[in-house]
């Protein structure tokens, strides 16, 4: 029967030693079918074990991404060689792997787990720190799955509220219709949206943010709708963003992405080939109804 658990322990070990001893990825393979041989003798979870080692290496550079935006005060080079593969690890499967099979509190308690077991005396917190911003900043999935919880300490109507504003935007090239998607360091294609400024509308602010992420000028035609969803950060607690999003167009020209607040890529998209991206559940409602409206007034 396959323990999971140590089958993460050994894929653990193998990173440890393939970070320590700065080995090629191809030498990984060997490391990782030694360690088994040594500590899992009936390799009855060996497939496992490989599909997550590949995942993670193949994925190395986003995870470290990640790692550095949900600890910025903790460069990758500075976290002990122990603690930054196992964020690696549950990185991974948070972020990665088939929630069906690995769900996601499932992902971040076996990581504090290996923490305990192989970090040093504050390891489980720092992962726990980590895991647990990453898993908020994605939405806590299976949140509500888990059991209620207690009522937050400052009631929603007196949360502090944070307005952002952004915009699904269109362009037509060559008789064929395109949008403006941003991809961001979890894996996802969504829009580019700002916090607006206690000076501008909401319209303006969605303009700017699409000048300051992809370069793009753009005329607001309609608004779509809006978003409401409550998040937490340490400076300031628990907080309502409230977030519209407008219909607009643009030229098509190249998008010039900058590389800041967690995006990694921006690309023009053909609608028809949107349904197979990766969205966030309340991003794909505001998508669905601008392409509804672009057809109907027939673009």
């Amino acid at each position: 029967m396959a323990n999971r658990h140590l089958s993460r322990s050994i894929v653990l070990q193998t990173l440890f030693e393939w970070d320590l001893n700065n080995l090629e990825k191809k030498e990984v393979k060997d490391v990782l079918v030694r360690n088994i041989e040594e500590f899992a003798k009936n390799k009855s979870d060996q497939p496992f074990m490989e599909r997550l080692m590949d995942g993670i290496l193949g994925k190395q550079k986003e995870l470290d991404l990640v790692i550095e935006k949900a600890a910025p005060e903790w460069p990758i080079d500075r976290i002990s060689p122990v603690d930054r593969n196992i964020l690696r690890l549950g990185l991974y499967e948070l972020l990665f792997a088939d929630r069906g099979e690995v769900p996601a509190k499932v992902a971040i308690n076996e990581s504090i787990e290996l923490a305990k077991q192989f970090g040093g005396e504050n390891s489980s917190r720092f992962v726990n720190g980590v895991l647990g911003a990453v898993y908020k900043e994605i939405g806590e999935p299976g949140k509500e799955e888990q059991s209620k919880k207690k009522a937050p300490t400052v009631p929603f109507e007196k949360m502090l509220v944070i307005r952002l504003a952004g915009a699904v935007v269109y362009a037509v090239h060559d008789g064929e219709m395109y949008l403006a998607l941003v991809h961001d360091i979890f894996g996802h294609w969504t829009l580019s949206k700002s916090k607006v400024a206690e000076d501008e509308t909401e319209e303006q602010g969605a303009t700017r943010a699409l000048r300051e992420e992809i370069g793009l000028d753009i005329q607001i035609e309609a608004k779509l709708g809006s978003n409401e969803y409550v998040a937490n950060k340490p400076e300031i607690g628990k907080h309502r963003k409230q977030v519209s999003y407008f219909l607009a167009s643009a030229p098509y020209v190249d998008l010039k992405m900058e590389k800041k607040g967690g995006l990694d890529d921006a690309k023009w998209f053909k609608v028809a080939e949107i349904l197979d991206l990766n969205f966030y559940e309340d991003i794909l409602p505001i998508v669905t109804k601008a392409v509804t409206m672009l057809v109907a007034k027939k673009v």
